[in-house]
């Protein structure tokens, strides 16, 4: 890949779009473009059709969704299915009408069936039903997957899916009504400590396992699929390792440096019991994860505590 190769990166103001931006620009890239929601609609498809057409972008990266946890789920199901839909869509059909030979899609790994067997393997999709507190969201990435691996099957074209364990890091979303689980329990922890060390309130029981994967690893797994023709079409990114949700906030509790008690609220939903990927795929082509779970909260933690009074997306 040539380091003038014009770049585009859908959503490249978010936690995983602006970590993929870090990356490429470290690695020189200079041919990078990107647009914000206030001058781009993704969407909105003439805007979008236009929007590649002006640019003639020659890859494109989709790292934009309408994301948030159970909570925002499990309120907002249609915004979650249309709006995610609507974005990918757009994108990949422009791209094609376009002669775009190479798109990476981003997804999750809630794609995968609720109860499929453990480590999540990509020949798991859609084998079963999904997790109804996320089916919306899933649905939607489930048919971009379909999408790009119907056009690598009718076109050739190297249109490849990224499915990501639980992402976090720096540039997170910490709004407690439409953040994910850990940045949530970081905000929370680092309130409480103020306040005298306060007890934390969590949902679920704390018996679910979950995966979490630093978002600077999750750049370089998009950096490796842009430098790399990938054989196949769907490949999971994580670091095949998980842990119970109990245990991730007494490691963030650690990190904060928070003294108080934890309460599991058990009348709320835990999810998944657990969600662990096989990343064998990756491994064996070499791409690998580099940070560890307790540095990458102590990189998170650091940023946030620089940005809590700036950021945007932060309400303390």
């Amino acid at each position: 890949m040539d380091k003038e190769t014009k770049i585009y990166i859908a959503g490249h103001k978010g936690m995983v779009g602006s970590a993929i931006w870090r990356a490429l620009e470290a690695k020189g890239y200079c041919n990078l473009i990107g647009a914000t929601s206030k001058t781009l609609d993704l969407r909105n498809q003439l805007e979008v059709k236009n929007f590649i057409q002006k640019e003639q972008p020659q890859v494109i990266i989709d790292a934009a969704a309408k994301v948030g946890g159970i909570l925002a789920n499990n309120n907002f199901p249609y915004q979650f299915i249309m709006e995610n839909m609507q974005i990918q869509n757009n994108l990949i059909s422009s791209s094609v009408e376009a002669g775009i030979e190479k798109f990476i899609f981003l997804g999750s790994s809630c794609i995968y069936p609720k109860l499929a067997p453990q480590p999540l393997k990509e020949d798991y999709l859609l084998t079963d039903s999904l997790e109804p507190t996320n089916e919306w969201y899933a649905i939607a990435k489930i048919s971009g997957v379909k999408a790009c691996e119907a056009i690598r099957k009718q076109f050739g074209k190297d249109y490849v899916s990224l499915m990501p364990t639980n992402l976090y890091g720096t540039h997170d979303n910490f709004d407690l009504t439409s953040s994910h689980v850990l940045p949530a329990m970081m905000r929370k922890f680092h309130e409480a400590k103020l306040n005298n060390n306060a007890t934390v309130s969590l949902w679920g029981s704390g018996t679910p396992m979950r995966e979490f994967l630093f978002v600077d690893d999750m750049a370089q797994a998009v950096v490796f699929a842009l430098e790399n023709k990938l054989p196949e079409h769907l490949y999971n990114v994580g670091t095949g390792e998980d842990l119970t949700i109990k245990e991730l906030a007494e490691t963030i509790q650690k990190v904060i440096g928070h003294q108080g008690a934890i309460d599991w609220d058990s009348t709320k939903p835990d999810g998944t019991p657990r969600k662990l990927m096989d990343i064998s795929k990756m491994h064996s082509l070499g791409w690998k994860h580099q940070v560890a779970l307790e540095e990458g909260i102590q990189k998170t933690y650091a940023w946030f505590l620089e940005n809590e009074g700036k950021y945007k997306q932060v309400k303390l």
